[in-house]
């Protein structure tokens, strides 16, 4: 029962901060429902598109459940319901402003991508490093959906069997198998 009350508390807690953080975020921002966005002002067929409301809320879900529900479990069992809190204060108060100040810069600097709004503001040398950076990053957070899942599998379970032979399969010893 105190599992369920903690859950229905936290969904509760995410509901409050979208309502009353959300609204202070943007009305900090300066919001403006009345300008047009980059989709509608340079609409070419191809990246600046209007997608129905459903595409943009699947987007959105895609982007948000990443590696967050896989890693959230494994942190719900190592260190309990507390681990649930650090998930919800986490992302009212840094991954949904995150996001959504993300979002507000893009469709003030009409649509360009972030090397382009860091050049335009901080120089290309800026620029060019953060482009780095970017891959870098990428091929981090990659190795990261990859590696994650299987670090958290005990070793003798049939999961970890299957975690051997990926290894094995990724260093090339496949007649080892």
């Amino acid at each position: 029962m105190f599992g369920t009350l903690y859950f229905f508390g936290c969904c509760a807690l995410l509901i409050a901060g979208y309502a009353v953080y959300g609204a202070f975020v943007e009305r900090v921002f300066g919001a403006d429902a009345s300008r047009k966005t980059p989709v509608m002002t340079k609409r070419d067929g191809v990246d600046f598109e209007p997608m129905p409301l459903w595409k943009l809320y699947m987007s959105q879900m895609i982007n948000i459940a990443g590696l967050g529900p896989v890693i959230g479990t494994i942190l719900g069992a190592l260190y309990g319901p507390v681990a649930l809190l650090w998930v919800v204060f986490g992302s009212i108060f840094a991954g949904a402003v995150h996001d959504y100040i993300a979002g507000m810069i893009s469709i003030r600097e009409d649509g360009i991508s972030y090397p382009e709004i860091i050049g335009r503001n901080l120089g290309s040398g800026v620029r060019i490093f953060m482009e780095c950076f970017t891959v870098i990053f990428m091929v981090m957070v990659g190795a990261t959906f990859v590696l994650a899942p299987h670090q958290s599998v005990p070793v003798g379970s049939h999961a970890g069997v299957e975690r051997a032979h990926i290894r094995l399969l990724l260093r090339g010893n496949h007649h080892s198998l």
